[in-house]
């Protein structure tokens, strides 16, 4: 069973060769043992150590070249970090010193499947290496106090205590993202302490929520585990800004109201990008939506830490109508509108991800997504496909969202009919964004025009000064190339004068 590549099963065996080497009792705890027996790849090893883990950790970094890492100096937890030269895969050691025997150590854990553990000087050393830990191997050496095999075998996530999410409320998470990851059902009492004990993730560190959260909508049809979330009480305590989502009511053509209409959204962009199911999905609905390799590449392209396009886009499908409870209005004819709900709710987002401890680069990509997402439905006129000048217009605006939006924009349309949806405005819909993104990948000069003139012609051929107008002569000159309405750098002088002589009458 090939769960690591060569060389990282070398690195394993070298720290189980100096922890044996200098008589250190040591154990491999919790997931690594669960994936080795359900045959899952892993790169994530827990070792629980009788000793001082911090120190041991620096030591074994420095005999692996590894990067030593302080997770957590009051619990002493330290991590140890390899990445691969050649493949740049990382493996991951993270060491924690053990609370009192084995045995009371794995009554502090968090579930039944993650209570085992093997006592590595159990191990002979030419067997230190994953593809020889063959699940006979490890049942024959393996430590289970709270019948962890048997709920692996039933594939069942159940709470190992009564009060394990009072001593670490991440686990909230991290119930649901096992029973994601590995298609288990969390039994009915866990399920139970879950929503009794929900409102103590509002103290958890927004780094360690952040991490689940991308770790939980990286898995396949994840949109359904935000739900999920919500029903068991844990996503408002997360997002509280999305309660009074729950009783805003929407207008005629809305199936749902916000909050559930945000949570099918999320659902929604899942099936687009073709890594999940919809309810209210049909054949023909999902052959209309353009696709490709290169596309399902784009959003499967990284961002950040453990974040990807495809996360992030799901994030701002739920928070994409954050602000429309507050900015929900009458209108004359009796209908309701929610005007500037897309600006202020970027807004809010962007506070919510800040909160999280989202980076700059994936806070500006969901904001930018949450206060454009009606943009390409306001890009045509009437039948009219998009304009050269809308369609430059529309990438300058939103920037490096420009493509998450169109499908973001197809989500919300989706999750906005519901069962209702109309196939015929549908594949309006869809046709114009294959347009869009047939000119985004063919037409580069509408997109991103060649520059013509810039400031420093403007100053010396009309003699104007430095300032804004220098900035919006050169955008107009952009919009104008565009569009196709100037060539050269002749015909943009041309039209510079001519715009500057309207301005003077000269």
């Amino acid at each position: 069973m090939e769960l690591l590549i060569k060389s990282e099963e070398s690195l394993f065996k070298r720290v189980g060769s100096f922890l044996l080497g200098h008589n250190i009792e040591s154990y491999l705890v919790g997931g690594i043992i669960r994936d080795m027996l359900l045959g899952r790849e892993t790169a994530d090893i827990d070792i629980a150590i009788k000793g001082d883990s911090l120190n041991i950790a620096a030591q074994i970094a420095r005999e692996i070249e590894g990067t030593f890492v302080l997770l957590d100096e009051e619990n002493r937890v330290g991590r140890v970090v390899v990445t691969d030269k050649d493949s740049h895969n990382a493996l991951t050691f993270d060491f924690t010193t053990l609370r009192g025997s084995i045995e009371e150590d794995l009554r502090e854990r968090d579930f039944t499947i993650d209570a085992l553990a093997i006592d590595i000087s159990r191990i002979s050393p030419e067997s230190l290496c994953f593809n020889k830990l063959l699940p006979e191997l490890v049942r024959a050496t393996i430590i289970d106090t709270a019948g962890g095999l048997d709920d692996l075998h039933q594939g069942i996530i159940r709470a190992i205590n009564l009060d394990v999410f009072k001593k670490d409320a991440v686990r909230l998470l991290r119930a649901v993202r096992l029973k994601a990851e590995l298609d288990f059902i969390i039994e009915t009492k866990t399920e139970i302490l879950i929503n009794r004990d929900c409102r103590w993730i509002s103290g958890v560190s927004g780094e360690r929520v952040r991490e689940e959260l991308l770790k939980m909508l990286a898995v396949p049809d994840s949109g359904k585990l935000v739900s999920y979330l919500d029903n068991l009480g844990i996503l408002t305590v997360i997002i509280p800004e999305l309660i009074p989502a729950r009783d805003t009511t929407q207008p005629v053509e809305h199936y749902w109201n916000v909050l559930k209409h945000s949570l099918n959204t999320v659902i929604a962009v899942d099936y687009l990008l073709r890594r999940g199911e919809c309810e209210f999905g049909k054949e023909e609905i999902l052959a209309a939506v353009p696709w490709s390799e290169n596309l399902a590449n784009y959003f499967e392209s990284e961002v950040g830490f453990h974040s990807t396009r495809a996360t992030l886009l799901k994030i701002a499908a739920l928070l994409h109508d954050i602000a429309k409870p507050q900015t929900k209005m009458p209108a004359e004819n009796g209908r309701v509108r929610f005007l500037g709900h897309d600006k202020e709710g970027a807004e809010i987002a962007g506070g919510i991800l800040e909160r999280l401890r989202f980076s700059t680069k994936e806070t500006r990509l969901v904001q930018s997504a949450v206060q454009y997402h009606m943009r390409p439905t306001q890009l045509s006129q009437g039948e009219a496909l998009p304009s050269r000048r809308a369609l430059y217009r529309y990438f300058r605006d939103t920037g490096e969202a420009g493509i998450d939006i169109l499908y973001l924009s197809l989500a919300d349309h989706l999750a906005t009919r519901g069962p209702k949806l109309d196939i015929s405005l549908w594949k309006e819909h869809t046709k114009e964004v294959a347009f869009i993104l047939e000119q985004y990948y063919k037409a580069a000069e509408t997109i991103k025009p060649v520059r013509l003139v810039d400031g420093n012609d403007l100053i010396n051929i009309f003699g104007l000064k430095p300032g804004p107008e220098i900035g919006e002569l050169l955008e107009q000159v952009k919009e104008a190339s565009a569009a196709g309405e100037i060539k050269s750098r002749e015909e943009a002088l041309n039209y510079i004068r001519n715009i500057l002589t309207r301005r003077t009458g000269k």
